[in-house]
């Protein structure tokens, strides 16, 4: 299984109010290997989100390109699975309900819907709970749900914008826990946006730091090995990326 990511002069420009246009990327260049983790991280309005909409396909380039295991990305696809922080549950389906009907434009037959449902929610933890309505699961378990339901395509990229930034610090630490080892497992190449920076820190490989005015990448940080980011090179790698964000704004801009 490939995933690979390439984002050769991305750029996005969104019409201003009043006329005009906005620049909301500047010509990027990105590459995500197969398999890899890359967290992007910055203020909010740098882009963060509009670059990984344009990898999944859901706005209009003003120029370059984006391609995946060497095709262009022209619109949305069942190879790049997307995780939002709304979690978008149809109340009236159950959890297995909602990932099966989001399986249901692949064609498969309802027997491999079923089975793949199942066992996508036994792999994030909601063994036995497919019958369940949302109305009856919490903040996590929904978005657990909704991860389920995006792995069950089982996609070659896995795009997340902010999943966790509506739970709890107990909640987060046990989704990070468990994306972790889905990821392990899968190997999934994982695009993660984030404003936390000790989120960043914990779940991915790199850290793309982004400015605004227009959007842009201004440093990439290599993390190494997980099991070492202890101590010194940790608080080191925290205060640098606090450091540029501190200065990633645009003038005037405390918010």
């Amino acid at each position: 299984m490939a995933g690979l990511v390439e984002c050769s002069g991305t750029a996005i420009r969104f019409k201003a109010r009043g006329g005009g246009w906005t620049e909301a990327l500047a010509a990027t260049d990105l590459r995500l290997a197969p398999g890899s983790f890359t967290a992007l991280i910055g203020p909010s309005g740098c882009g963060k989100s509009t670059l990984l909409n344009a990898i999944a396909g859901f706005v209009p380039l003003a120029g370059g390109g984006v391609a995946v295991d060497g095709a262009q990305v022209t619109g949305p696809s069942p190879e790049v699975g997307v995780v939002f922080q709304q979690y978008a549950l149809f109340p009236w389906f159950t959890a297995r309900g909602n990932v099966e009907f989001a399986l249901r434009r692949l064609g498969l037959p309802r027997a491999e819907r079923q089975a793949r449902a199942e066992a996508s929610l036994a792999e994030v933890g909601l063994h036995g709970r497919g019958g369940a309505w949302p109305g009856q699961l919490s903040g996590g378990m929904k978005q657990r749900v909704a991860l389920a339901r995006t792995l069950a395509a089982q996609p070659k990229v896995l795009l997340m914008d902010e999943p966790f930034g509506a739970l709890d610090a107990q909640t987060r630490a046990t989704m990070h826990e468990l994306l972790l080892g889905v990821w392990e497992r899968r190997r999934t190449t994982v695009l993660f946006v984030t404003h936390d920076v000790d989120e960043a820190l914990t779940l991915a490989d790199r850290i793309h730091v982004m400015a605004s005015g227009p959007g842009r990448i201004i440093e990439t940080i290599e993390l190494g090995d997980r099991a070492a980011r202890q101590g010194l090179d940790y608080l080191a790698n925290r205060n640098r990326i606090i450091g540029l964000l501190r200065h990633a704004r645009p003038h005037g801009d405390e918010t």
